[in-house]
This record gives structure tokens, C-alpha cells and sequence, in this order.
């Protein structure tokens, strides 16, 4: 007589076999879903205003990082801060006020928006400014809804202080 050994016996396959997921467990993936949309959403929903005011914040350091550099430019050339400069920065001419930047100097861009290398195009629109000591020149953001109130202005500097950049982000969210 031969003898059978366990492993050639064939195993007999479940009568059923599951197929696809119970109404359990998809009741607690949905639950679990709204829970997180619910905790989740809140904290993504104002990013467009985050960016409008990172926005600002980039360019008020790009002004303020261009008039140190402007005004050690034009004490390493010897160039004195009584008058209206120009100092010459890479190439370009930058009209001064104090050893600083003027607002937009003689023209468009030879003030502080040269020395910063901000560009027109750069979703910016100007409002004011000129070249006398103290002038202010105000960009606000050209993005579609923002309101006039989320910008930033540049007053040059005026009778041996330094300039200002201030920041209005109120209405910027």
C-alpha cells in the first residue's frame, strides 16, 4: 500500500471569497476623509493673502539690502553724501539723496527701483514718488482682487536720516 504524504493532499479553497470592501470600513474611510478636510482646510484656505504679504516682505528687503549697498558704493567711490550722487552701480546710474537712493530719482528707473532692479513688468504699479529729499514712492500689488492698501513705500532719505521702508499689509488677505 502506498501511503499519502500530507503535503500532496489538495486543501480544499474557501467556499467565498471576498470581494471588494464592507460597508464598515467604508463608512470609517469616509469619516476619517471629512475629518481631515474638516481639521485640514482651514489652515490652507488664506495662502493667497500669505503670498501677497511674502510678497511684500521681498521687496521691502530687496529696498533696504539696495540702499546699504547704494550707500556703500557711494562711500567707497568718494562720492560726498551732501550732494545728489549719481553712484554707478553695475553699470547703472542710481541718482542719490544722502548717500542713499532717491524715491525714482531724475527718471523711471535710476532711484531706488534701479538699485533694487525692481522691473515695471513685475506685477507692481507705481504710485508717486520723485527726487527730493524725503519724496516717497508706493508700490502696490498688481495682482487681480488685491486691494490699493497691500504695498510698500520707499521715502528717501531727508536731512541725515536714513530711509524708511514701510510695509501696509491690512488689506493684503
Amino acid at each position: 500500500m502506498s501511503t499519502v504524504l500530507p503535503s500532496k493532499i489538495p486543501r480544499r479553497r474557501a467556499a467565498s471569497r471576498q470581494h471588494g470592501f464592507t460597508l464598515v470600513e467604508l463608512v470609517t474611510v469616509i469619516v476619517i476623509l471629512g475629518v481631515l478636510a474638516a481639521v485640514a482646510l482651514p489652515r490652507y484656505a488664506d495662502l493667497q493673502g500669505k503670498a501677497r504679504i511674502a510678497k511684500l516682505n521681498a521687496i521691502a528687503g530687496s529696498m533696504k539690502a539696495a540702499a546699504s549697498l547704494v550707500k556703500a558704493t557711494a562711500l567707497a567711490n568718494g562720492i560726498p553724501c551732501t550732494g545728489t550722487g549719481p553712484a554707478v552701480m553695475e553699470g547703472v546710474s542710481i541718482d542719490l539723496q544722502g548717500c542713499y537712493p532717491q524715491a525714482l530719482g531724475t527718471s523711471f528707473n535710476v532711484g531706488i527701483l534701479a538699485a533694487a532692479n525692481i522691473e515695471s513688468a513685475d506685477n507692481w504699479t507705481r504710485v508717486g514718488g520723485g527726487s527730493a529729499a524725503g519724496a516717497t514712492v508706493t508700490l502696490q500689488l498688481a495682482d487681480a482682487g488685491t486691494p490699493a492698501t497691500c504695498s510698500v513705500a520707499y521715502t528717501a532719505a531727508s536731512g541725515g536720516v536714513a530711509p524708511s521702508v514701510a510695509i501696509s499689509s491690512a488689506g493684503c488677505p
